[in-house]
């Protein structure tokens, strides 16, 4: 690949001029910018004063160049490019801490590093003391106090941060283990010291040697032999498929080091023999089950049952309200065995800790079994003295027949008792309100271990008084609704139906159920109550999602969210909002700042109050102080600049909207043009209306024209402009015409002055000047300008000012008199100005464009108020403008900002559309006609981009040149857009710097000056300042086969290196180094713009290949070492970001500095405005449903519920902070395949904040189709289920408050584990109701029951209310009413109602719910390539079916089927309105779920498309599964592929997936006995009648099959023969069972409906016994039977798609619902869409 100009290896001083990163610190006398500041040059020479008392390297030369990591890296072994890297790391870091010293000491030299050296040290090695604290270890870390020490303080403190940069720098894969590095720094700081001290070795007599010394010593010795342990490990897990407690991954080797033993074994230098390398589970043991969320969240469901419990007991004496019940003393003393029921759950979740936990207990770890042991043995002793007591209670209270003294002192004894069984639970709420102690007691110390474990991480997650108030606040709502609900509604209801099926005798049945089951009518009841338990348990969720948005918009609105709602907003508030820019985009001066002061807090209040209510005029301080005028002036017009370069506006518009620089003498605020649009006119009207006005000046001036300030700046600016024009330009100096244009211009200015003007002219002459003066400026305008006409303009508008605009007429004598008029009366008449006209220069450009703009203020009479007519371009000006009134931190000056870095992992996606991807078409549509259809305006402006800059040679809509291809990547989701996008912020940085630095001779005058300083800055102080305070860095994980393989996308990287100065490439390299041996590099490469080519400037070799783990946090991992700065965004390739919200990024990263309850944030939220919503319906309804949580619930989950976690969003962290902990996310496999969250949960647990700032934005794409929206949500559905089963998720539930532990699980795994449970309850609801319905007791007993089905009717409700998307639309209404307008809100609804929306949630419903069951049952997660793609070419019925089968049409083939039988048995509950309710909503689910792939698909009901798909269906069905081929070609193939979680999962998983099948045994248990040919018996023997003849049907299905194999293909006339004889014995059977029996011909159709339910049921046992059955002769048969079960379920699916696609009209409404997301833009789409458009090829 790319080689340095000089051997990396090599200890040699390097040359100057070798390849550097941000600073050339190898050569100070560079004249690079950033070498200018004097903090740099102090920062390399503290690292250069080596000193002549440190002993030297041995063995290696040590040359004057060389600087204390030098000496580090030959001591200690580590890479020269490693070295290199760090000291550019720590120099940037000095050096950029220095700068933002309020106070910076004058001399660099010394005293910055006793202030900001400590400072860094402390931080970076924070987590290390800790570790140490924690570990009863002192640590190595040895700093004199003394101050006599001198230099040697600040070297020291160089070292050892020096000495844990290049630990970290180089530890690859041991990034993700903090507390591992901290194993290592320890030993090697105490080597350190030994050096330091002059230690000699007592074995060889000389001085200490490191372990590590050597080349490549420490990569070698240290972090290979750990590597290649951890490898062992991933070998063993095979690829993530083996269960989670065979093997370990990263949390398990970096948890080996919070114990003591491993200084006791692994020792220093390692000791690889120890139990480090075949040691077992370590901290926690993750298994697959589901009661993964009991142990997590014990108390939730402690809580939830013991309500239930309570409830079913006051509910049971039926009075009106439940505290009426208590006036029953035995209702009182039966509420008391909730200490039995919380008890035994007590005794329940330490079972399972100690049967999930097990395998950890070892020799060394006999603390772990001792305390499960004393666990179960103290929670079962409470359980069995509760028992007891209470027995003995109703004991002595039965044989005393009433309430005696001895049955009262038993109930007396018991509440003691439970009184201390309470006793911890009210510690910890005394303790919660209390200030958190930290005291070293081992009582203290014991009482933790019982309670919590032994852990290093997760102490001290409390939040502070108010904000812990505001949470509890919220929940109590939250609960009490809920609860209030579940008493009246849903357990209430049940209680008559439960007692009188317990006191009744079921005697009317269809069939002896109870021959089978044997079991009394509890089974009924049990039935009845199970739907409504389970969503009982889960509807919690559901009440959270009512309440979070109503909190999340009120929190919004406090936050200012809204105030600027649209561009007519903007327009109204402008002027405050010139002010704002200044307040909030300019650092203050020292003076205008009054913090501290509680004077100065209500000042700065009083300040802001002002500002955001319109009570001050904030452009006033703009409009008397130039420089800030021009500044804001630079700003506003940078960000027009940048909405044209993105084509988002026209040149027109550039126009209208830019602020032109103050030129012409005009003493006023130059609005831009699109505010005052018709203003001018506007003033003509008044002033005209004013003749008749007494104090006609006073009322029109201050009273009309000035009331508005973009008239009243009109009227002075088109006056200044008219005066100039002609004084200054048009007319000669010294001439006769100039004087006399002096003096009437001279009268105007006195008149005005004095207030006499209206009185000395006539106001309605001015419409007469107003008409010459745009005839004048038209003239001005024309490219070949007529001198005679202007004269003759000049002529007639100085005839008209003299004839009609003095109230009273002057004579030819009187003009003379006052100069206003010339000495000859003829050329007054006639030639005045034919001799004095001048032009100015033609390349004049601020000429012509002042006049233009002048001639736009005279002739506009349209308010402009649809400029910018761009929807983006409008909502992104809303945006900007309303957040500057939200409240922020001060911005600091760009030198003293906190630095920072933005890292992008990149695989495998676009960087640039190629020209086959665009021109690839399906149905003669192209991406890029589909483009330029869906982004017309934008492809307009972009075609007149391409004409101003004469780019253009041919026809740009036929042709694919690389600006088509640049445009069409920035409207999808490609790494050049994001690339664009981070680069503002370098952009950004050098104005802002500029603007710090300028003064009023600075900053120029003229428009093209204006540019020439604000965008084409020199490489000077600007450059210098922005390369020091950002990097960005794109890690390409596969950028070295792209090269290698000649992949396009290397070459287009490249380009993007060009082009972007500050952008750097990481990238794994491969070099071959012989025997098949490779050895990987981590590179760091950038574009020279000298040499014209890339450079490498690092190259870090690894251990290893890079990817253990998760291939994603892998390759951030790998490219943070490469960071720079105090803080890092994390974007991923998706993303995009804007200019003006670039201009931001001082205010957003001062909020590090700023408390936020009792906490610093360590991760800051950002917004996020999703940009896909356009393209398609699902694409909106997914994007506001995006959002709705970037916006509304983060806000509520940092600001309220404490609980924020990080979300792959574009979350700035505290860098330092993580680096030290683990990093930006953990890569373990597949439990860690939601990778992002993990940063998150790591952050909380170790004592994090995360919070969430809504005044700055990035953009952000989603999936645009359903199968790629669908494959999101199984993928985020997956990882929510490993989560589950992680352990950073068992310690937040463990260790976090009852609250926010409600608020942790109800925002992150519990949204999907109650979307499960509710569609189980749908399940277990219509299971319920066949099992009534088929037994008779639905009619005999239930008909009438009014109760149950009120319960059962709340379970229904409130599963429709899911259905109809309230998880999403509710927040979405809410959201989008604070921000754009509830009237507008409202109508969008409606749209997405009409659009299909409830179809859409209902399928995505479906989705979440079977893939995290299946994840938790089964596994099989794992990361899913969406693709981002636009969505214009069809998809296929066989993809379709692959993708959903499973999870959507099988299942609801079974729920419509249920719905059928249910409908068939039950006549009476048809007329009911419980039928009703029940089958609306079951349907609703059972449609959308077969569907909605179809109605989301292009061309998905086209009538020739689905006939092709059934053909292509029965081709993929029959297709051979050969060894190679793929799932996509064969139906066996992918039938193979759907059961792999079944072939790795557990015993357990097999057991319950098999519990599960049986069923489907039902229906034939339950149909059999309404068969006529039963006659009526209720005898078990029909049943089994039923099964012998299925195994018969089988057998003989097994005999044909044996009689084709063998004679099928030679003698086929055997088998026609067989054939024939199964017809005749059939027709025999069928005549002999109509005549012997009671056998009628609808038992055929009737028991199809029992017979293949249960052939499905037994394939999916089958399928479960595959290993079993697989290498035998029925196993065939099974696969041909399930054939023909898929051939079933593909025509019941295909056969309504079918239906409609053959009806006319269907097809255009289905592309009118995908595409119409307004009515026109549809009408657009709609065309493309059902038109086949030939383009033409260049």
């Amino acid at each position: 690949m790319f080689r340095p100009r000089y051997r990396p290896g090599s200890r040699s001083s390097p040359p100057r001029d070798e390849p550097y990163n941000i600073i050339p610190i190898q050569n100070l006398h560079n004249d690079h910018p950033c070498l200018r500041y004097p903090e740099v040059h102090a920062a390399v020479s503290s690292l250069r004063a080596v000193g002549g008392d440190l002993r030297k390297p041995p063995y290696h030369q040590w040359l004057p160049s060389m600087d204390l990591l030098d000496w580090l890296g030959l001591f200690f072994g580590f890479q020269r490019d490693n070295v290199k890297n760090q000291r550019e790391h720590l120099v940037l870091h000095l050096a950029n801490a220095q700068m933002s010293l309020s106070h910076p000491p004058d001399d660099n030299n010394g005293t910055f590093q006793a202030i900001v050296l400590r400072e860094f040290r402390c931080k970076l090695l924070e987590n290390y003391s800790n570790w140490c604290s924690y570990l009863g270890k002192t640590s190595t870390v040895w700093i004199p106090d003394s101050s006599s020490f001198g230099s040697d303080i600040a070297r020291r403190e160089l070292l050892y941060a020096g000495l844990y940069l290049l630990i970290w720098g180089e530890s690859a894969n041991l990034r993700f283990m903090p507390e591992c590095i901290c194993y290592i720094f320890h030993h090697m700081a105490m080597e350190l010291n030994r050096i330091l001290e002059g230690y000699v070795d007592e074995n060889t007599g000389l001085p200490w040697i490191p372990s590590t010394s050597g080349e490549n010593g420490f990569l070698n010795l240290v972090v290979k032999p750990i590597y290649d342990t951890m490898n062992i490990e991933v070998t063993r897990s095979k690829n993530g498929t083996a269960s989670h407690d065979k093997w370990r991954n990263y949390d398990d080797f970096n948890e080996y080091f919070w114990s003591k033993k491993c200084f006791h074994n692994l020792k220093w230098p390692f000791d690889f023999n120890s139990d480090f390398t075949r040691g077992r589970k370590i901290g926690f043991v993750e298994q697959r089950t589901f009661w993964n969320v009991f142990r997590s969240f014990d108390r939730l469901w402690l809580m939830l049952f013991l309500f239930l419990h309570v409830g079913v007991i006051l509910a049971w004496e039926e009075t009106k309200l439940p505290w009426k019940a208590l006036d029953n003393k035995d209702v009182k003393v039966r509420v008391l065995t909730l200490f039995i029921t919380w008890s035994g759950m007590r005794f329940l979740h330490a079972l399972l800790e100690a049967a999930m936990e097990f395998s950890r207990v070892s020799r060394e770890t006999l603390g772990i079994g001792l305390r499960m042991v004393l666990k179960i043995l103290v929670s079962a002793t409470w359980t069995s003295a509760f028992v007891t007591c209470y027995s003995r209670i109703w004991a002595q209270k039965n044989d005393d027949d009433h309430w005696s003294n001895e049955a009262n002192q038993r109930v007396t004894f018991y509440l003691s008792l439970a009184f201390l069984y309470a006793l911890p639970e009210l510690v910890k709420l005394v303790l919660f309100f209390l200030p958190c102690i930290r005291l070293n007691c081992k009582v203290l110390y014991l009482v933790s271990w019982w309670f919590d474990g032994d852990c290093f991480i997760g102490h001290g997650l409390r939040e502070g008084i108010v904000d812990s108030i505001k949470y509890i606040l919220f929940w109590a709502v939250v609960l009490g609704t809920k609860f209030t609900f579940s008493y009246f509604f849903q357990i209430k209801p049940m209680i008559s139906t439960t007692k009188e099926l317990l006191d009744s005798r079921i005697t009317l049945y269809e069939w002896d159920w109870r021959a089978v089951f044997s079991v009394s009518n509890k089974f009924i009841i049990g039935l009845l109550w199970l739907p409504v338990v389970l969503i009982y348990l889960a509807d919690t969720q559901i009440w959270y999602s009512i309440y979070s948005p109503f909190v999340g918009a009120a929190m919004g609105l406090m936050h200012q969210l809204g105030e600027i709602r649209n561009i007519e907003q903007l327009r109204y508030r402008f002027q405050a909002f010139a002010g704002v820019v200044q307040s909030n985009l300019m650092p203050q001066e020292e003076t205008d700042i009054t913090c501290g002061t509680l004077r100065g807090k209500f000042s700065e209040a009083i300040h802001w109050l002002k500002l955001r209510c319109g009570l001050r005029q904030p452009f006033k301080m703009v409009e008397s102080n130039q420089v800030k005028a021009n500044k804001f002036a630079l700003v506003w017009n940078e960000i027009i600049t940048s909405f044209r370069e993105e084509d988002i506006i026209s040149d027109e518009e550039v126009e209208l909207l830019q602020l032109p620089p103050n030129s012409w003498e005009i003493n006023v605020i130059r609005w831009p043009c699109s505010l005052l649009g018709n203003e001018l006119r506007k003033a003509l009207k008044l002033a005209k209306a004013s003749m008749d006005v007494p104090e006609s000046d006073n009322w029109l001036w201050h009273k009309k024209i000035c009331k508005n300030e973009f008239r009243r700046c009109a009227v002075i600016e088109t006056y200044d402009s008219v005066k100039y024009l002609l004084l200054q330009i048009l007319i000669k100096n010294n001439t006769e015409e100039h004087s006399i244009l002096e003096a009437l211009f001279r009268e105007i200015d006195h008149s005005i002055e004095i207030r006499k003007f209206t009185t000395t002219f006539r106001t309605t002459a001015l419409h007469r000047v107003h008409s010459m003066l745009i005839e004048l400026v038209e003239l001005l305008l024309k490219p070949n300008k007529n001198v005679n006409k202007i004269a003759s303009a000049m002529q007639d508008l100085y005839e008209t000012a003299v004839r009609y605009l003095f109230r009273v007429k002057r004579t030819y004598h009187q003009l003379r008199e006052d100069g206003l008029a010339p000495k000859s009366q003829t050329a007054m008449a006639e030639s005045l100005f034919e001799n004095v006209v001048q032009f100015p220069d033609p390349g004049n450009k601020n000429f012509y464009m002042q006049v233009k703009r002048l001639h736009t203020i005279l002739t506009t009479s349209d308010p402009m108020q649809t400029c910018p007519v761009n929807n983006e371009a409008r909502r992104r000006l809303a945006f900007f403008s309303n957040s500057l009134f939200m409240k922020m931190p001060q911005a600091p000056e760009v030198e003293k900002m906190i630095a920072f870095s933005v890292l992008t992992p990149f695989n495998d996606e676009d960087v640039l559309y190629s020209k086959e991807t665009l021109k690839s078409d399906d149905h003669g549509v192209s991406i890029l006609y589909y483009l330029q259809i869906l982004y017309v305006d934008e492809w307009r402006n972009f075609i007149e981009r391409m004409h101003r800059e004469r780019r253009v040679t041919v026809d740009l809509s036929t042709t694919v040149s690389r600006d088509v291809r640049l445009w069409a990547s920035y409207r999808g989701q490609t790494l050049a857009r994001t690339v664009r996008g981070m680069m503002y912020y370098f952009r950004a940085l050098q104005l802002l710097a500029f603007l710090d630095s300028s003064s009023e001779t600075d900053i120029t005058v003229t428009q093209e000056e204006a540019i020439a300083s604000a965008r084409l800055l020199h490489k000077g102080h600007e450059y210098g300042i922005a390369l020091m305070k950002y990097t960005y860095v794109v890690s390409c994980q596969k950028y070295w086969e792209h090269k290698v393989g000649g992949d396009p996308r290397a070459d287009e990287i490249t380009d993007l290196l060009k082009q972007n100065e500050a952008l750097r490439i990481a990238y794994v390299d491969e070099v071959s180094v012989g025997n098949g041996e490779k050895e990987y590099h981590s590179v760091l490469m950038k574009y020279d713009q000298q040499l014209e080519r890339e450079v490498e400037i690092y190259r870090i070799k690894l251990p290893g290949p890079m990817k253990l783990g998760e291939g994603k946090p892998e390759n951030q991992n790998h490219g943070l070492v490469f960071t720079r700065g105090d803080a890092v965004q994390t974007i991923d390739m998706n993303q995009d970001n804007y200019f003006e919200e670039a201009l931001k990024i001082r205010n957003l990263l001062q909020e590090f500095k700023h408390r936020h309850g009792i906490h610093r944030p360590t991760i800051l939220g950002v917004r996020e405005h999703i940009f896909t919503g356009s393209v398609s319906s699902v694409a909106w309804f997914m994007s506001s449903q995006e959002t709705s949580f970037v916006t509304l619930f983060q806000r509520l989950f940092a600001n309220l519920l404490k609980i924020r976690m990080h979300y792959g969003h574009p979350d700035f962290f505290d860098r330092l902070w993580f680096m030290t902990r683990g990093g930006l996310s953990k890569a373990s496999k597949v439990i860690n395949i939601s990778e992002d969250i993990f940063a998150g949960f790591n952050c909380t647990l170790r004592g994090g904040s995360v919070t969430h700032h809504e005044y700055i934005q990035v953009g952000k794409g989603r999936d645009l189709g359903l199968n790629q929206i669908s494959t999101f949500e199984a993928k985020i559905a997956g990882g929510n289920g490993e989560q589950t089963l992680s352990r950073d998720v068992y310690r937040l539930g463990q260790r976090l408050d009852f609250f926010r532990m409600l608020s942790f699980f109800h925002t992150t795994i519990g949204y999907f584990f109650n979307t499960t449970v509710i569609i189980l309850s749908v399940y277990v609801f219509l299971w319920g109701q066949l099992y009534l319905a088929l037994s008779g007791v639905e009619n005999s007993v239930l008909g009438n029951d009014n109760n149950s089905k009120k319960a059962l009717g709340a379970v229904i409700n409130q599963e429709l209310i899911i259905q109809f998307g309230l998880f999403s639309t509710l927040p979405v209404i809410m959201e989008s009413s604070i921000e754009t307008g509830f009237l507008e809100t409202i109508w969008e609804f409606l749209v997405m109602q009409l659009q299909l929306s409830t179809v859409f949630y209902t399928f995505s419903m479906g989705t979440r719910a079977h893939f995290f069951g299946r994840t938790i049952l089964h596994g099989g997660a794992k990361y899913r390539q969406t693709g981002h793609s636009f969505v214009v070419q069809y998809t296929s019925f066989v993809e379709n079916y692959r993708q959903y089968s499973h999870s959507h049409f099988i299942k609801a083939i079974e729920f419509g089927l249920i719905l059928i039988v249910y409908a068939v048995y039950t006549p009476s509950a048809k007329i009911t309105f419980f039928y009703i309710d029940m089958a609306v909503t079951c349907w609703l689910l059972v449609l959308s779920w077969i569907f909605a792939p179809f109605l989301f698909n292009p061309f998905g009901l086209d009538w020739s498309k689905t006939v092709q798909d059934f053909d292509d269906f029965m081709k993929w069905i029959w297709y051979p599964g050969a060894a190679f081929v793929e799932a996509e070609q064969s139906w066996e193939r992918w039938w193979y592929d759907e059961q792999h979680q079944l072939r790795t999962t557990s015993i357990w998983g097999k057991l319950l997936e098999i519990v599960l099948s049986l069923r489907f045994f039902f229906f034939q248990y339950g149909i059999v006995y309404h068969l006529e040919i039963s006659g009526q018996s209720r005898s078990v023997v029909v049943y089994l009648l039923s099964w012998i003849f299925i195994f018969a049907t089988f057998g003989i299905y097994l005999a044909m099959s044996y009689v084709r194999e063998k004679y099928g293909a030679k003698e086929h006339i055997y088998v026609r023969l067989a054939e024939s004889v199964l017809v005749i014995l059939g027709i025999l059977v069928i005549i002999a069972l109509r005549e012997l029996t009671a056998f009628k011909y609808v038992d055929i159709f009737t028991s199809l409906l029992a017979l293949i339910p249960t052939g499905w049921g037994l394939i999916s046992i089958a399928k479960v016994l595959q290993p079993l059955l697989r290498h035998t002769r029925l196993w065939d048969s099974v696969v041909s039977v399930a054939r023909f079960y898929e051939i079933l379920f593909g025509v019941i699916v295909m056969t309504p798609v079918a239906v409609l696609s053959w009806m006319p009209g269907f097809d255009s409404m289905q592309t009118r619902i995908l595409f119409n997301d307004t009515f026109s833009r549809g009408q657009q789409i709609f065309e493309i869409i059902t038109k086949r458009l030939h383009e033409k090829d260049a």
